[in-house]
């Protein structure tokens, strides 16, 4: 072998020995003069959570989907109702009107003409009706029934800005265990939803008019002050009721309200709206509500104070009071209407309520010690 490439292959050698040199898989050998060290283990891999689970589009319940689709289609028939009294600064010589109560109403048609209690306008100097967009209108006092809790108002809008509200079926029947959605404006707060179920049917409560309002609807929707003449709805957004009181020690809800039932409404508001006033019928007498000689005398019944010349009760024979040289001698006194017992004036109102003129009823009246029973043609009493 010649020089030269022996020379050659000590050169090689030689690098093939530096670290660089070296194949991936071979260890590294330590120099006697540097201990040999352990390699650190590897850090553990990272804790990474499962993804969570893909919400859908539309991920609230039928029952939540029910009552926004209700409250979005039918709260622009809600209405805010607002009296005004007139406070006089007598210093500064000057009278300015502020309000002094709000409550609800609902639209009725597109004339204008808004339903709700008769408690919200009683007494009002001046009444303001807002609608959803915020446009104010002042409202004036079409017609009333008291005895009722029904009042119907009217404004000066245009039609396309009325929203009137959906009435159900006339055949329709309400059960208890049905939702309820009230809308309305507890304590001026803006067009508020509480939700709940018909509690009772057949409710009787005493109302302002002085007589009870039967047949009224039991819900624990919340029903606060301001509430008062605002609709309440069934789950398909149609009124069966407007919310009207509640049973409260506080003055909050307490999952007792109270609303005049659809029916009622459906009767009296059309009258209202056509001659401010609902047609009441009667027996063709004269009778005291106040019922001031039945509690002097403590008789049971409803005092016959006198008969109505011409009418059918005068026809049959029905006795008013008379006179005698001792005074006033007592006639007949109705004690059952359609055999159902009359035990005051709100009985009386309530068998007749409803009724139409020329209908016959069975009249039960006692004259002394003896009990009469007399059918007797209803007519039209003011």
């Amino acid at each position: 072998m010649s020089p030269s490439i022996r020379a050659g292959l000590v050169i090689a050698f030689a690098l093939c020995l530096a670290p660089s040199c070296r194949s991936s898989g071979e260890a590294a050998t330590s120099s006697p003069s540097e201990p040999a060290t352990a390699a650190p283990p590897p850090p553990p891999p990272a804790s990474v959570p499962p993804p969570a689970p893909a919400l859908p589009a539309d991920f609230r319940t039928e029952d939540e989907r029910n009552s926004i689709e209700v409250f979005e289609r039918v709260s622009p028939s809600a209405v805010f109702v607002t009296q005004k009294q007139l406070v006089v600064d007598y210093w500064a010589g000057r009278a300015t009107e502020v309000p002094s109560g709000a409550g609800t109403g609902f639209v009725w048609d597109t004339k204008g003409h808004i339903v709700t209690n008769f408690h919200v306008v009683a007494n009002a100097r001046a009444l303001t009706v807002t609608l959803q967009s915020q446009k104010t209108y002042a409202a004036q006092v079409v017609g009333s029934e008291p005895r009722k809790d029904i009042a119907v108002l009217r404004i000066q809008a245009p039609a396309p800005e009325l929203t009137p509200i959906v009435l159900p079926p006339p055949a329709s029947k309400l059960r208890v265990g049905q939702k309820a959605i009230a809308i309305g404006n507890p304590f001026g707060l803006d067009h508020t939803l509480t939700t709940g179920v018909v509690s009772a049917l057949g409710r009787e409560v005493e109302g302002v008019g002085g007589v009870t309002i039967r047949d009224m609807i039991q819900t624990d929707a919340a029903i606060n002050p301001g509430n008062s003449g605002g609709p309440l709805l069934d789950s398909a957004g149609r009124l069966i009721g407007m919310n009207t009181m509640i049973f409260s020690k506080s003055g909050a809800s307490a999952g007792i309200g109270f609303a005049v039932p659809v029916e009622t409404i459906r009767r009296v508001v059309p009258q209202l709206v056509e001659k401010g006033r609902v047609e009441q019928v009667g027996l063709g007498v004269q009778i005291d509500p106040q019922r001031r000689i039945e509690r002097r005398l403590g008789l049971p019944g409803v005092v016959v104070l006198a008969v109505i010349p011409g009418s059918p009760a005068d026809k049959a024979g029905v006795r008013g009071l008379g006179r005698s040289a001792d005074g006033l001698t007592l006639g007949d006194v109705v004690v059952g209407v359609a055999d159902e017992p009359v035990k005051d004036y709100d009985d009386l109102y309530n068998l007749l309520d409803g009724r139409k003129p020329g209908e016959r009823v069975k009249v039960v009246l006692l004259r002394g010690a003896e009990r009469v029973t007399l059918e007797l043609e209803l007519v039209v009493v003011e």
